[in-house]
């Protein structure tokens, strides 16, 4: 038996397609009366929900001001600003972020403005009043109140319970070791972002691009090596500090460079500053005298000049120049501070310190020479590192014979200290002039970056005349028992009103550790030191910046681990003979 299912009868003037579509909504033998209570109470259901959807929306946006948006942004904005830790080589921290309150406000929630200013004046008294008036007057949806304030401060406003105003929690930058890495490591401002230093250069490697994009969070970020170790510049530190005191020198600054890598294990420039706290950029104590002064060197500025005659072929440790009476120049008379009025070989010059004799050697190459050979070595352009803060070297515009005469013996011809640095480690180092960086580096890719500027054998000759200079020259004081030094001393006049001051000194040391087989260089610098009852009366290198840079060595020579060597042979037997290098 078959069952037949009624079909829909067809309505007078209706289509087909209106027939099909009436059958698909209403089906077939179905109550149509019970469909559609069934369907008006789902669409029912469906508009109370749409309408309950927006009625809660509706709630939140009366909830949450529209100052909310901006609270959101600017908390993204905190987040985007954190910055990588910086370590020193051994992994201790020296600069790092920490979270801190921020106090803001929302000027359309306020009730009363001036009970507002006067609470929150009376917690901190060093806010403007005035200047908070008008912020919380303005019609703005969110305005900063003080960035970076104390918890204690944050739980005493808190309950104020003032309305419209709240804390953001933000990234703040803190130095462990206050003023100790100042100079290298710089400082941020108040939205943390770098404006001096390797802070600086920080954001110049992409750190600002990423806290634009919002993608420079904590966990994006790795912290940075620096070739920096800190207890080597501590040590450095607490002398130049005793040293600026003792001779009462207007600044006292240090340098220690691993000569074979060029890394830059301590930087001191003293005056320093505390990056943690805010101060005037324009303070002298601001100024990194190794890498933004620029200075006449004084006598180190012989061990380029010696280097240059040594590597030249014409002339070895034999070869003698007169240093009788005086040379004079025009209206100018160049003389020995002390004067052995005899013929004199290299080494003698180096070690007599003799004015006379390293002119004489620079002359007789030639001014072309002379001023090509301090380019190749790095002295007549401005000096790059990580660091922003670099000053271009003085050079003289018009160079003739009588610049040639002055600048060999260190005068005439002003360069930053990290510059001079890099020259003189050429000398010692096998002849490769090696850039400079704050960034640790592997001799490998110290290597890929070095340029060979002197002969190797010329490099033997001179570790030779700088550790017989601490054996017998002006470096005697110097001398640290066991570690096997080498050295030259500095004394520059200074320029006052365009003349040169007898008064007015910038005295330098620079030592080599050790001198047969050199691993680090040493600069030692005092400005404007004075005479002690110690130093009878003078106050030139030999007097303090070796003495000091003696201790300095003491301290830091077991931090680099350099093991003392006590009964070393003399500079000729150690350095000339184990190098098989003749006279």
């Amino acid at each position: 038996m078959s069952v037949v299912t009624p079909s829909i009868k067809p309505k007078p003037g209706e289509a087909r397609w209106q027939r099909v579509l009436r059958s698909l909504l209403y089906g077939r033998d179905v109550d149509r009366n019970v469909k559609a209570k069934a369907r008006l109470g789902l669409a029912i259901v469906a508009f109370v929900g749409i309408y309950g959807v927006i009625a809660l929306r509706l709630v939140m946006f009366a909830a949450v001001s529209d100052g909310h948006g901006a609270r959101r942004s600017v908390a993204q904005d905190a987040i985007a600003t954190s910055r990588p830790d910086i370590l020193d080589r051994n992994g201790l921290i020296i600069a790092t972020d920490v979270k801190t309150p921020s106090l803001f406000a929302e000027p359309r929630k306020l009730i009363d403005v001036d009970e507002a200013v006067e609470l929150l004046t009376a917690v901190m008294p060093d806010l403007d009043a005035t200047e908070v008036r008008e912020r919380l007057s303005s019609k703005r949806g969110f305005v900063w109140l003080k960035r970076e304030i104390t918890p204690k401060q944050q739980q005493e406003i808190h309950r104020l319970g003032i309305p419209g105003v709240g804390f953001l929690s933000e990234n703040k930058r803190v130095y462990p070791n206050g003023p100790t890495v100042s100079h290298e490591i710089g400082l941020v401002n108040v939205d943390n972002q770098g404006i001096a230093g390797i802070e600086k250069w920080l954001d110049n490697q992409g750190l600002a691009a990423l806290h634009m994009a919002g993608l420079a969070t904590d966990r994006l970020q790795r912290p940075v090596n620096l070739a920096l170790d800190l207890r080597v510049q501590f040590a450095m530190r607490d002398e130049l500090v005793k040293a600026r005191e003792k001779f009462s020198a207007k600044a006292a600054s240090g340098l220690v460079v691993n000569v074979n890598t060029g890394e830059i294990v301590a930087m001191v420039s003293e005056p320093d500053f505390d990056p943690n706290i805010s101060g005037n950029p324009k303070d002298p104590a601001r100024l990194n005298q190794l890498t933004t002064g620029v200075y006449e060197m004084g006598s180190t500025f012989k061990a380029l000049t010696l280097a240059m005659g040594l590597d030249s072929g014409r002339m070895n440790l034999d070869t003698k120049f007169d240093a009788r009476g005086s040379l004079r120049y025009g209206k100018f008379t160049i003389h020995d501070y002390h004067a052995t009025n005899r013929v004199l070989t290299i080494p003698e010059i180096f070690t007599h310190s003799s004015n006379i004799g390293t002119a004489k050697l620079a002359l007789s190459l030639g001014v072309a020479y002379h001023k090509a050979y301090l380019k190749k070595m790095g002295q007549l352009d401005r000096l790059r590192t990580e660091l922003p803060e670099s000053a271009e070297p003085i050079v003289p515009k018009n160079w003739g014979e009588l610049n040639t005469v002055t600048i060999a013996f260190g005068h005439g011809l002003s360069v930053a200290p990290l510059q001079a640095v890099m020259g003189v480690a050429a000398t010692v180092n096998g002849g490769l002039l090696i850039p400079p960086t704050f960034l640790k580096r592997s001799r490998e890719e110290a290597l890929k970056l070095a340029t060979q500027v002197l002969k190797p054998e010329t490099s033997v000759k001179m570790r030779y005349l700088m550790r017989l200079n601490a054996e017998v020259g002006s470096a005697k004081e110097s001398n640290v028992k066991g570690y096997y030094i080498g050295g030259k001393t500095g004394t520059a006049e200074k320029v006052v009103n365009g003349r040169y001051s007898k008064t007015k000194l910038m005295t330098d040391f620079m030592a080599i550790l050790p001198a047969d087989k050199p691993q680090y260089m040493l600069l030692i610098m005092l400005d404007e030191p004075q005479a002690t009852k110690g130093t009878f009366g003078y106050a030139t290198a030999g007097w303090n910046a070796g003495p000091t840079a003696a201790k300095v060595i003491e301290r830091i020579a077991p931090l680099l681990d350099i093991e003392p060597r006590f009964d070393m042979p003399k500079a000729d037997q150690a350095i000339l003979v184990s190098n098989k290098v003749t006279r």
